[in-house]
């Protein structure tokens, strides 16, 4: 552990310039004592490194001195390599400067390791889209993403799915989100989230603004998708499932077996359209019992498939 600890506190001095022994020992999460006897070993080991005292003082490198990447671990070097995602990457402008940084990275890493991170890019290939799906259009990506790099203000025409469709909106881009290949920006004020590919139009501003300082991209994207799916189970239905039916994505309560083997349980829906479709999936296999109007429409709807498939017989026959 010494060790590692001894390569993370060198590369802190080598990337933040001058640090002092409370900040390292903040960092390190060790005393400051510790710190200091790290520090001695590192000087006895040659690095050259010194320490100012004073309000302003602190432990630096001497200027000019680099280290090679020999404190990465096997995990590490594969990590660094997977996290590298050339997809999204290229989205945002960034592919070229991505396959330079890795290629630095290797040249950088001892054989043993480089021989473990070409491991990961033969073996491993993050697809972030879902079948099935056309890619969205976001040819403004590269602008928004220009505009979260220089806290640049943008106005777009948004288009959402109520009405009115296509509104005006000033943004304070934060920052941006890829979630199962779709593009999100959030903004302020409030902040807010937009789809990437439902900007129609753009143009960005020459003014600028000040991000807040204590804003968590990934804290307000955890919230974000909690807060959604609180949203989306709005209601609730009291269905029959048939033995070895299962519910794909909604999360079933009070089960309980009835007489003829199936399942009675309380499942959370987001409407009773959504409901609708999604339990007509299961054909047979389902039955609604509450809420009563869920209930009605499924039988209309069963009621308007068996008289239009009353007259199977005429087709196909000899």
């Amino acid at each position: 552990m010494k060790s590692s600890r001894l390569v993370s506190l060198l590369l802190l001095l080598q990337t933040r310039g001058r640090v002092t022994a409370a900040q390292l020992a903040e960092e390190l999460e060790v005393s400051v004592r510790t710190v200091y006897r790290d520090v001695e070993a590192l000087s006895a080991a040659g690095i050259p490194l010194y320490g100012d005292a004073g309000h302003a003082g602190g432990y630096r490198l001497l200027d000019g001195y680099r280290t090679r990447l020999t404190g990465l671990t096997a995990g590490e070097a594969q990590a660094l390599f997977l996290s590298g995602v050339p997809g999204p990457a290229a989205d945002l402008g960034l592919g070229s400067v991505l396959a330079a940084a890795q290629l630095k990275v290797r040249a950088a890493l001892p054989p043993e390791l480089r021989a473990h991170a070409d491991l990961i890019s033969g073996r491993f290939h993050l697809d972030a889209p879902g079948w099935y799906a056309d890619a969205d259009e976001t040819p403004y990506l590269a602008t928004v993403a220009d505009a979260v790099w220089h806290n640049r203000i943008l106005h777009i025409v948004y288009r959402r799915w109520r009405t009115p469709t296509d509104v005006e909106r000033r943004l304070e881009p934060y920052g941006l989100v890829l979630k199962a290949g779709r593009w999100y920006v959030v903004a302020g004020p409030g902040p807010r989230t937009f789809r990437v590919d439902q900007i129609l139009r753009l143009t960005a501003a020459d003014e600028t603004f000040t991000r807040p300082d204590d804003f968590d991209l990934s804290a307000y994207w955890t919230a974000y998708q909690r807060d959604f799916h609180a949203r989306l189970q709005q209601g609730e239905a009291v269905v029959r499932l048939a033995p070895g039916v299962r519910l794909a994505r909604q999360p079933v309560a009070g089960g309980r077996t009835d007489d003829d083997g199936w399942t009675v349980a309380t499942v959370p829906i987001e409407s009773l359209d959504h409901a609708h479709a999604e339990f007509l999936r299961l054909g047979t296999g389902i039955e609604v019992l509450e809420p009563p109007e869920l209930r009605a429409k499924m039988a209309r709807t069963v009621a308007e498939l068996a008289e239009r498939y009353g007259n199977f017989e005429g087709y196909g026959g000899d």
